[in-house]
């Protein structure tokens, strides 16, 4: 189901949907700031796998997490250096990525991670209403493998089909480039 989340009724339902089906185990594709991800429950085994199947890819790249508070950074992580706390301060929310180790604590199983996670928040008003109901998902850019990057949530439908249970369009991407991102997992910060 698509969901024009240009106009206030039709947001909140899609919202609301998208919730439901998260916490249901199942896929939705949502706006960021740079293009339309696909997106699951990152603690949910077989949603991981469905966001996999649906885009033709294999879990040897790993999904990013996008996250809705930078408070919850703290959660997934071993240790945050202060380099990753200091560019989460002043680039987030935005299209900045940042590669930590994440706790080893965590159960989920988003592919050959080596313990090591992509992390992002967002600047995007519906994905950010998403993610803080729902919490830590695994997203990735909302179309087939080799297929391009979609514009609107209409392209990634076009691309993903019946893969996704809803789709929130809320028009055209503002930035169709994907984020800078950043490895604070050593000593020195590298991009």
């Amino acid at each position: 189901m698509l969901y024009d989340c240009r106009t206030i009724a039709d947001r909140d339902r899609g919202v609301a949907a998208a919730v439901e089906a998260v916490k249901s185990g199942e896929l939705v594709v949502l706006p960021t700031d740079t293009v339309y991800g696909i997106g699951a429950d990152a603690f949910t085994p077989h949603a991981i796998t469905a966001l996999h199947h649906a885009r033709s890819a294999t879990n040897r790249v790993p999904p990013p997490v996008l996250i809705g508070s930078r408070h919850t950074l703290d959660g997934l992580v071993y240790s945050l250096p202060k380099a990753a706390r200091e560019l989460a301060d002043a680039f987030w929310p935005g299209a900045l990525t940042l590669y930590v180790e994440h706790s080893p604590s965590l159960q989920w199983d988003l592919g050959d991670t080596g313990g090591q996670v992509a992390v992002r928040m967002p600047l995007h008003p519906v994905a950010l209403e998403v993610l803080r109901e729902v919490g830590p998902m695994a997203v990735t850019t909302a179309n087939k493998v080799g297929g391009a990057a979609p514009a609107t949530a209409e392209e990634a439908r076009e691309q993903l089909e019946y893969s996704v249970r809803v789709y929130l369009e809320a028009g055209p991407a503002a930035e169709p480039a994907p984020s800078t991102i950043i490895d604070v997992t050593g000593d020195v910060p590298r991009v």
